[in-house]
């Protein structure tokens, strides 16, 4: 065991320990990196920990039970989706995320899956906005659990139960046609927008949007290159995770020149080769989906952007 394992796991035990005393805690489970057996945790990997609750704003709004945990030198909320979570950072660099999750809500859900394996006709009759919140509340346990998960804490003996969430994870399947189109003309569109600020001399603006907005873009039309290439049910994780073992070795080679300096001129380097990775991935995924790849858009915004560009000479 390795001195990072070793603090992570001293991490873990002192969390145990106080959790248990805290009556208003039902749950406690490891997920990500320190969970998994595929692409396990490694020494500069956090620890993420899931924790249902009674009142999760409590442990939002205060920060000292921490203390008794470890010794907090950075401490924050973040915004997942529709959740918060407070991330620390412990004395030695100990990153740890602490995912708080009502317990009541968390109840609720485990009941609804219970139920529903007993009464599977049952719940064909419940309203159409109920069955989609408890799918919501289940796709985003799978996406939690189908890594791997590790109990700390189960008061509630629920832990069996939403582990079977790892079953609910649907199979990917290719974009409609509409969303395929509608990624693409997005793309497009930004970059017209982007090359407009620079021309104004708004590096921030523009840099914002070719080297973010534009580049979440390109990662969705990355995924998507991938699965069609390989299968609807290749892995391409998330947020762009491990992107280096699992994409084409062309993009990742591509992928060298399209991020910018917060430089004018390499701005626009930067964009046109951002637009050659996109046209040539896309037109990729299009053929292998079948799908029309909308030529027009491409051409007007890549005029655009060339005529604004040949301005600066």
């Amino acid at each position: 065991m390795d001195h990072t394992t070793h603090a992570y796991e001293q991490i873990i035990k002192r969390f145990v320990i106080w959790a248990e005393a805290q009556p208003d805690i039902g749950t406690a489970f490891v997920i990500g990196s320190q969970a998994r057996t595929t692409r396990p945790a490694d020494e500069w990997s956090d620890l993420d920990l899931v924790v249902t609750v009674n009142k999760p704003e409590r442990y939002l709004s205060e920060t000292n039970w921490l203390k008794d945990i470890g010794n907090p030198w950075v401490t924050f909320i973040e915004r997942t989706g529709d959740e918060r979570e407070r991330r620390v950072l412990f004395e030695g660099g100990l990153d740890v995320d602490f995912a708080l999750l009502s317990r009541r809500k968390i109840q609720l859900l485990t009941r609804f899956l219970r139920d529903r394996e007993r009464f599977p006709a049952l719940f064909r009759l419940l309203p159409k906005t109920v069955v989609q919140q408890v799918s919501q509340g289940i796709a985003v346990l799978s996406d939690i659990a189908r890594r791997g998960t590790r109990v700390l804490l189960d008061k509630d003996g629920i832990v069996e139960h939403l582990l079977r969430v790892n079953a609910e994870v649907p199979s990917s399947h290719p974009p409609a046609q509409d969303e395929f189109l509608d990624l693409i003309n997005d793309f497009w569109y930004h970059t017209v927008w982007t090359a407009k600020k620079l021309r104004r001399g708004e590096l921030w603006t523009a840099i914002g949007c070719s080297d973010s907005y534009m580049m979440w873009r390109l990662l969705r039309m990355i995924e998507w290159h991938a699965c069609a290439t390989n299968g609807w049910d290749y892995d391409t994780w998330h947020g762009g995770r491990f992107l280096e073992q699992w994409a084409d070795a062309r993009i990742v080679k591509d992928l060298h020149g399209v991020f910018a300096h917060y430089d004018e001129k390499d701005l626009w380097r930067s964009l046109s080769a951002t637009m050659d990775l996109f046209r040539w991935v896309t037109v990729e995924t299009a053929a292998q989906l079948k799908y029309p790849y909308p030529t027009s858009a491409d051409e007007h915004a890549t005029e655009l952007v060339q005529s604004m560009f040949s301005e600066d000479d």
